[in-house]
């Protein structure tokens, strides 16, 4: 049995999979703090803002893991010390396909959605990727995404 597929695409936009409210902090904010935030709603990344809210960085699991390696103290060192200056950002009707090649080409597991001011109104993280995935899989709809 040979299956056809008409060619189209898939309308998704990062608003369409990103977690909207992502968890922010100040520059000044500890490690630790930044660390108990990321425990306690069981994210692997948050976003730094300065005084006006825009996005000023980002810090991952992988920069408190670096933090720690250095024998760095969680409670004097601040998010601004171990951030991602800049980190690269997407619009919210940004192309899904596009925000997944941002994302490899990049090689980075967690992507801030910003406004039109600069401002962090949701993150897209490998695992909404992967969801978004499985459930175009489940609906026949991941061979068309791919074809792209």
């Amino acid at each position: 049995m040979v299956l056809l597929f008409r060619r189209r695409r898939v309308p998704l936009r990062a608003q369409d999979i990103m977690t909207e409210q992502p968890v922010t902090v100040g520059l000044n904010t500890s490690i630790r703090d930044v660390a108990q935030l990321m425990r306690k709603n069981r994210i692997g990344s948050v976003l730094v803002v300065d005084e006006e809210g825009k996005l000023r960085g980002i810090v991952t699991e992988r920069d408190i893991v670096f933090a720690c390696s250095e024998g760095w103290d969680p409670n004097t060192k601040q998010a601004w010390e171990i951030m991602t200056e800049d980190p690269i950002a997407v619009k919210p009707d940004e192309d899904i396909v596009d925000v997944i090649k941002k994302m490899r080409d990049a090689n980075v597991r967690h992507l801030p959605v910003v406004d039109d001011e600069g401002k962090p109104i949701g993150i897209i993280s490998a695992r909404d990727i992967m969801d978004t995935i499985l459930t175009l899989a489940g609906l026949g709809m991941l061979h068309e995404l791919l074809r792209e």
